[in-house]
């Protein structure tokens, strides 16, 4: 399914599901997935809509993003719940497409310079995932080899590989399923923001950190929260993950066997990444995004760029430290 939205729906639909009076202003912001716009109302107040693409989300799902987003903030971290409309809920739907509406915050982008950042960053992720751990999302995609790695590289080579790459693809798949299995049922499944790099935080400087995007959130282990920080694969980052995890610790208990998760993470995104991709060729920003979809070069790249994240997996599923 694609957008169906023009000036006149994006006004007119969140005029309606707000009660505010709003200018003419409509400024989209950058989004791979959903469409977003920033809005202004008639008194000065600027907004921010969310359309979530139809058909990614169930509107129970969205309610897991929402729902988590303001026990976050009841227990003052810095996040942006979503506005409670007129209806009374979160969430409301035009032409078929869902979306939300939230107030605007302002930031500078996120350094990571100091020890004390990294330990500050451990403190932060540590207390979502106390909150995280208390409830389930049951609608949200389980990080898993067994559940979402095993769902996108059935739907790739059923429905998108070309059939002289099917079989290699799926031999490799099947070692990432088999090596990496065993680590994930060592750890913990929680709710996570599962999309946690530097560009979803925000630095409001005295106000402290703001964690923004929770669109792409998941139930898995915490440390998937923690390797997209990284500067650098994990075996070249130990004093980062150290320091991230000496402050971590000071709120919750890291299973740090579960280090050993952070290659296979890595190699489950890639392919998460290219069924992500093929269910979006039928938008127009698609093309223009990625000119050489489906040739044959696209493909034997990223099949070698899987055998090559697949050396590091092998690295390291050895004997946990």
């Amino acid at each position: 399914m694609t957008f169906d939205l023009n000036p006149e729906t994006i006004l007119g639909s969140v005029e309606r599901a707000t009660g505010l009076p709003l200018t003419g202003l409509i400024s989209p912001l950058p989004s791979y997935i959903n469409r977003v716009y920033e809005l202004r109302s008639t008194e000065g107040e600027k907004i921010i809509v969310k359309f979530y693409r139809p058909g990614r989300w169930n509107p129970t799902a969205i309610n897991d993003e929402h729902t988590f987003l303001g026990e976050l903030d009841k227990e003052e971290l810095s996040v942006v719940p979503p506005r409670v409309l007129m209806n009374g809920t979160t969430l409301d739907t035009v032409n078929g497409t869902p979306f939300a509406v939230f107030p605007k915050k302002a930031g500078r982008q996120l350094e990571i310079t100091t020890r004390e950042d990294w330990i500050r960053l451990g403190t932060l992720v540590a207390r979502m995932h106390t909150v995280g751990s208390k409830h389930s999302a049951n609608d949200r995609l389980i990080m898993h080899p067994h559940h979402s790695t095993s769902a996108d590289s059935d739907y790739l080579c059923q429905n998108v590989l070309p059939v002289q790459y099917r079989e290699s693809y799926r031999s490799l798949v099947r070692e990432l399923i088999d090596l990496s299995s065993p680590v994930f049922e060592q750890s913990e499944r929680i709710r996570l923001h599962g999309d946690l790099h530097r560009g979803n935080m925000l630095d409001r400087m005295q106000e402290g950190l703001l964690l923004i995007d929770f669109d792409d959130m998941v139930m898995g282990p915490p440390v998937q929260d923690l390797w997209l920080l990284l500067p650098d694969r994990a075996v070249n980052s130990g004093t980062e993950i150290e320091l991230f995890l000496e402050g971590y610790e000071q709120f919750r208990d890291f299973n740090r066997r579960t280090l050993a998760c952070i290659e296979p993470l890595r190699a489950m995104r890639m392919i998460y990444f290219l069924a992500w991709c093929s269910r979006q060729i039928g938008d127009y920003q698609f093309r223009r995004n990625f000119p050489d979809w489906g040739t044959d070069a696209f493909w034997r790249k990223e099949i070698n760029d899987l055998r090559e994240q697949m050396g590091f997996v092998r690295e390291s599923s050895g004997p946990a430290s």
